[in-house]
């Protein structure tokens, strides 16, 4: 990597890792990376010297990421070049990377669910199965329509959501300990009386 700091250049090679077991290519997630941690829009030139890239790979994986949402493409006055950049808030970065992997994950398999339940089962295997496929499609819509709720919160409200979840943890192991600690003294109450 070019003219990169250590710090950036660390985070540029785990992105490329996490990127590969998030499904997309190590080129895409290092070019995201780069373009991300950067303080000003690059083009496909400079992006290809940064990562040391051919302009080849640097162009298809550009694509990539513009059939994401995950970067935009802008013109800067007398230059033909074009430049490329991320959403600047995380959260919208948060929700078009959810959307996408909803649109290419999820919403194939509500449809092929879908399809399957419309089917006539003719066996007690195939109710069986087909009842089996009703509760997984009825739990995909639901997280999907609760998906659609949380699409259209605030970042504020939405972080204040999440840091609820972390709350209720809490809750719920403290209540864990409380239930834990009362079988004990009943186990022992049940003890004392025999």
């Amino acid at each position: 990597m070019v003219n990169l700091s250590p710090l950036a250049q660390k985070f540029i090679l785990h992105f490329g890792e996490m990127g590969s077991r998030w499904g997309i290519n190590r080129t895409v997630g290092q070019i995201y990376a780069l373009l991300y941690v950067s303080n000003r829009p690059l083009n496909a030139d400079e992006i290809a010297e940064h990562l040391e890239f051919s302009r080849s790979n640097v162009s298809m994986g550009l694509k990539e990421l513009q059939s994401w949402r995950l970067v935009k493409l802008l013109h800067q006055p007398n230059d033909r070049r074009e430049y490329f950049e991320p959403p600047k808030d995380v959260w919208d970065i948060f929700k078009a990377l959810l959307e996408e992997r909803r649109r290419r994950e999820v919403e194939p398999t509500l449809s092929m669910l879908r399809d399957a339940m419309l089917e006539s089962a003719s066996t007690a295997e195939d109710r069986y199965a087909q009842e089996r496929m009703r509760e997984m499609y009825e739990l995909i819509e639901l997280s999907s329509s609760w998906f659609d709720d949380v699409q259209r919160l605030s970042p504020d409200t939405l972080a204040s959501l999440m840091k609820m979840g972390s709350t209720v943890k809490k809750l719920l192991d403290v209540g864990d300990v409380v239930r834990g600690k009362f079988r004990s003294s009943r186990s022992e109450a049940e003890e004392d009386t025999k």
